[in-house]
């Protein structure tokens, strides 16, 4: 089988699975929601287009042969009012919300949650200025609730930092993921079907006017672009 892991954009929001394209619980304060009932696709999807060009990439999505099969999503808290209703808010000042997340019931057991928050915490370190993810999780999570379970928050790297009976709030420092970081890429590179990344040679080198000047092949370190 063949997976792919991308960023959230516009053409893969309607195929996200189960009712997640339409869910607008994070992204509306619950007055707003009201407003917007039959129409939640639409404001959802303009809610994505306005984060993307405005802050950058909210999201991943993982493809198993073509079919999105699971996502996450995330954002900055200022733009997640859906989040204010809980007993343990506000979140960190230093930290973006990790909001929702699911995997099609047919593919879990895989792995792929896994990869995806590895690959949410990435793109977070490489857009910078951020220190944590945070998540407010469920202890008695009910399928098709907009709230991720607290046994997988806490499977995947979150610990907790606001304790609460219902719904305690989770965090993951990503300085913490430094050191996962090339283990992660080497994983994902064997996930994603053993893709290898092209072999830059470097360009040729003039030879010296002096014959007897060693000739050294210049050292190619790009560095790594930043996300968005």
């Amino acid at each position: 089988m063949a997976r792919k892991v991308e960023r959230l954009t516009l053409d893969n929001l309607a195929r996200l699975p189960g009712h997640c394209s339409s869910c607008t619980f994070w992204e509306f304060d619950p007055v707003r929601r009201s407003q917007i009932r039959g129409h939640e696709a639409e404001e959802k999807a303009a809610w994505v287009s306005s984060m993307l060009r405005e802050w950058g990439s909210v999201g991943r999505v993982i493809s198993v042969d073509d079919q999105v099969v699971g996502h996450l999503l995330w954002a900055p808290a200022l733009h997640l009012p859906g989040a204010d209703g809980f007993a343990t808010a506000p979140v960190s000042p230093d930290a973006v919300l990790l909001a929702s997340g699911y995997i099609d019931p047919g593919f879990r057991g895989q792995g792929l949650a896994r990869v995806l928050i590895q690959s949410m915490a990435k793109d977070l370190i490489r857009h910078g200025g951020i220190g944590a993810v945070e998540a407010f999780g469920a202890h008695r999570p009910r399928e098709g609730n907009c709230v991720l379970p607290t046994d997988f928050l806490l499977a995947v790297g979150f610990r907790t930092h606001r304790a609460h009976a219902r719904n305690p709030r989770m965090r993951m420092d990503l300085r913490t993921t430094l050191t996962w970081r090339r283990e992660f890429e080497a994983a994902a590179e064997k996930l994603l079907g053993g893709l290898k990344r092209p072999v830059r040679h470097p360009a040729p080198h003039p030879a010296p006017r002096d014959a007897g000047q060693a000739l050294s092949a210049p050292v190619l370190n790009p560095g790594p672009r930043a996300a968005r």
